[in-house]
Order: structure tokens, then sequence, then C-alpha cells
């Protein structure tokens, strides 16, 4: 098991390795030609699809826009993410159709061993984050690894999701609690 295998698996891995490094690489690359676009020049399209592969035609990701290797990223059909945004890829982040997601949404995977001895190494966990469909992730929102968000939740603008969210909720703050149920219509 190669190193991307091990941090898509939840086991500690080295970040240092180099299958990981030119994961990096061909990312950074990538976003240093996206930060320069809007999605009305011609190869917005080219460049999104080689960052995100698979990303359906339907769903847009506005410039600027950080992760660490994008192959992890996997969008539903016409998700909509706003500018600003970081998404630390690791583990995979998969977002539902229909969702929307706020500027400046940071969403996270990489999770760093507690013992601060074994965090001198190059090595870490990743977990994977789970966003439903329909959803709404206000902006400055922060979304923790491991975390399940349901369909049709709304995530208050700079809320700290913490812990999973279950479907037709609103939640709010640092941590994130639930403040009702939403209704849903489905």
């Amino acid at each position: 098991m190669n190193e991307i295998e091990k941090m898509r698996s939840g086991l500690l891995a080295d970040f240092n390795a180099p299958e990981v490094q030119d994961s990096f690489r061909h990312c950074k690359k990538l976003l240093a030609k996206f930060r320069t676009m809007s999605t009305y020049d011609d190869d917005y399209r080219t460049v999104l699809e080689d960052l995100i592969p698979g990303i359906p035609e339907t769903s847009v990701i506005m410039p600027p826009f950080h992760c660490d290797h994008g192959h992890g990223i996997r969008l539903g059909e016409h998700v909509f993410v706003n500018a600003g945004c970081t998404f630390l890829d690791g583990a995979y982040i998969t977002i539902g159709d229909y969702t929307l997601i706020a500027p400046n949404v940071q969403i996270y995977t990489p999770h760093h061993p507690i013992d601060y001895r074994e965090r001198r190494a190059s090595k870490e966990y990743s977990y994977p984050v789970t966003i439903g469909k329909d959803c709404w992730i206000g902006g400055g929102a922060i979304i923790l690894p491991g975390v399940t968000i349901g369909d049709r939740c709304i995530i208050g603008a700079g809320s700290v999701v913490t812990k999973d969210v279950p479907s037709d909720s609103l939640a709010v703050g640092n941590p994130a609690i639930v403040k009702r149920r939403l209704d849903s219509k489905e």
C-alpha cells in the first residue's frame, strides 16, 4: 500500500513520501494557474477538470481555491463552491448534488497525532468528510476531519463543525450544535 492509499484509508501516512510530494506538486502548479483565472476564461474548465478529475460539468468552483491534491475531492451535480475556499483532501471530501458552499469555507481531512513526539515526524492521519445533497454551508464555516453532514442541512456562517450533523438540521456555533430540525418536503 503506497502512502496515498494509506492516507485515503485513515492510516498514518508519510506526507514526505515521493508519491505524495508528486501529488502536491501537480496540484500546486494547477492552483497557481487557477488563481489567475475567472470562470469566464476559455481554459477555466480544462484546468478545473485537471485539478479535480471527474468534476461534473454542472459543478463550479470559483477561484481562488486551495486544496492539497484535488483528486480527493468528489462533487455531485450542480455543486457551487464560492471563492476563497480551502479543501485539504488527504482523505476524500464528498459533496452531494445541489450543495452550496459559501466563500472562505474550510474543509479539513488531515489530523495530526496527539503525542507531540509523533507530530515531529512528517506523518498524519486523514479522515473523510462527507456533505450530503441540497446543503448550504455558510461563509467561513470550518468542517473538521471525519465529519458527516446529512442531506438538506444548513451550517451557519462561521460555525466550526466538530461532530456529525443529521439530515434536515440547522447547525450553528463553535462548536456547531443543531439548533433545530428543518422541514423537508422530500
